[in-house]
């Protein structure tokens, strides 16, 4: 016979057998052993909590011969057919390869017949989110009465996409994610039924990588157990895996709280050395921060919460202490963004590699709090680093003329004369006949007037409104002319151009051509 995964072998035969999911157990139970059996469930949950091996072990109790405390037999001809899965009186949907109305249509039909040698015809409907809208509509009215003989058992990760008709119509059930204690256990188990050994650093590991799901942790368990025919241990857990194990999130969390970018990027060097996986690294420092994070707000009952050992919770606490709050939250967050990153980057370390230097220096990083900033260059004074590479040594200062240099003129700054009485009676009229260009006339600042110009000038901010009052000049020219009695017209620009000769402007357009297109590419036409 061919090997089977050890998920499949060790998949539960009863509701005692299925681990951490107490509440949803003791209800079916009690529900089979009264005879109170609805006729449609929802089971929801995240992957691998024991969904589908409720759905089977639920069939069989309610189909079994001689239940025993709401746990099916085993030994019955109907419980043997059923595990043997030679029974067509219960069927299993995938419903995504089977998500159209035609599938369900024949589900409808079908479902009339009775079954052939059960007491219960079950419908077993796993993924039904991925149902149509149509499929959905198909099912809603034998989902709310079906045949006396019919029970339907639907299963999803993801019950937010399920309509609220159908959500309406089922008893629902919540599976929730599986501690790790409770897994822990579970491979014990497996490990003493295959004659295999393990050791607790390893069950450790493997039961924090499969994140709340038994059936992961006994593929990962299946995968170690390939890698050698002896014990399982901690190393060989990490080098399957490819996570870094506990106490190197603990010296490279140190090497960040530290500002040492070189000793964490000598321990992330080690770890690829190892074969460590990038984004795996980062998905751990994630988690190890949200844990000092966590034991830092939490001072009693952290290793609880976070499920680690008292000894490991002492450490993380002495890692919160010595963490400042606004440098922990900044490295999470730079972790975090760094993490999807890595799964599209062609070089997925260095995105590793520059998030661990961007934690370690706060000084240079914009959005870093001011205290943690001053902190970080008052650690480097105090060790005599300078907080910035230093840069090349000066040459000789040349000898100074004796005379300082002018300042550069800044026009924008200089509004030599107040604005004439005509001039701001122009303004007012044009403010109260044309409300549209009233903002833009407010930014407008008068520079001078010279008898037959006035000259103005916007801020680089509002260089919106002078592009709107560039296609109204011949309005303000009129306003203007008839406010001075004579041809007036008006002059703007930008900050500081407006003031200056139309000459210079030009030759600092011309300027910054040439630097940016290259003098040999530009010709100049008269």
């Amino acid at each position: 016979m061919s090997y089977q995964a050890l998920y499949r072998a060790w998949r539960p035969d009863t509701f005692s057998e299925i681990c951490g999911q107490d509440a949803v157990t003791r209800t079916l139970k009690h529900q089979v052993m009264s005879g109170r059996v609805a006729h449609a469930y929802l089971f929801c949950g995240t992957r691998g909590t024991g969904k589908t091996s409720a759905a089977k072990v639920l069939s069989r109790a309610i189909n079994c011969l001689d239940p025993r405390e709401g746990d099916p037999c085993g030994e019955c001809e109907i419980c043997r057919a059923l595990k043997a899965e030679t029974c067509m009186d219960v069927v299993e949907i995938d419903a995504a390869s089977n998500n159209g109305v035609d599938e369900i249509r024949d589900l409808r039909e079908k479902i009339k017949y009775p079954p052939a040698v059960t007491k219960y015809k079950v419908y077993i409907i796993d993924e039904v989110h991925m149902l149509s809208t149509g499929a959905f509509n198909a099912l809603l009215k034998t989902l709310e009465e079906p045949p006396k003989h019919a029970v339907f058992i639907l299963a999803t990760t993801e019950p937010q996409r399920l309509p609220a008709t159908i959500l309406s119509r089922c008893q629902r059930f919540d599976f929730h994610r599986i501690s790790l204690d409770v897994i822990e256990a579970r491979l014990r188990v497996v490990l003493a039924g295959i004659g295999r050994s393990a050791s607790d650093e390893a069950l450790s590991e493997i039961a924090r990588a499969a994140e709340g799901a038994m059936r992961d942790a006994l593929s990962l368990l299946d995968v170690c157990l390939s890698y050698t025919d002896g014990e399982v241990t901690g190393q060989l857990a990490r080098d399957v895996l490819g996570t870094a194990g506990r106490g190197a999130m603990f010296d490279f969390t140190d090497a960040l709280f530290d500002g040492d970018s070189g000793r964490a990027l000598t321990q992330i060097d080690a770890v690829m050395r190892r074969g460590g996986d990038p984004q795996v690294f980062i998905r751990d420092v994630v988690a190890h921060l949200r844990a000092v994070m966590l034991a830092g707000a939490v001072k009693d009952g952290a290793a609880d919460l976070l499920e680690v050992t008292p000894e490991d919770a002492e450490r993380l606490a002495a890692q919160a202490n010595r963490a400042d709050a606004d440098g922990l939250n900044r490295m999470l967050d730079l972790f975090m963004r760094a993490e999807p990153d890595t799964k599209w980057a062609t070089r997925p370390r260095t995105i590793l590699e520059l998030a661990a230097v961007r934690a370690c220096r706060p000084e240079r990083e914009p959005d870093a709090a001011l205290g943690e900033r001053l902190q970080r260059v008052e650690k480097l004074i105090e060790s005599g680093a300078p907080a910035r590479p230093a840069k090349a040594a000066a040459p000789a200062a040349r000898p100074q003329p004796a005379e300082k240099p002018a300042a550069r003129p800044q026009p924008a700054v200089t509004p030599a004369e107040e604005p004439p009485e005509p001039y701001l009676a122009a303004m007012a009229r044009l403010r109260e006949e044309n409300p549209s260009i009233r903002k833009p006339l407010d930014s407008m600042r008068f520079i001078r007037f010279d008898g037959s110009r006035a000259f103005a000038e916007f801020s680089r901010k509002d260089l919106m409104h002078l592009k709107l009052l560039e296609r109204k000049k011949d309005l303000i020219d009129g306003a203007l002319s008839d406010a001075f009695g004579a041809p007036v017209s008006i002059v703007m620009g930008a900050e500081g151009a407006a003031a200056k000769p139309v000459s210079d402007i030009a030759r600092e357009v011309i300027n910054q051509s040439y630097d940016v297109f290259g003098r040999d590419k530009i010709d100049l036409l008269d």
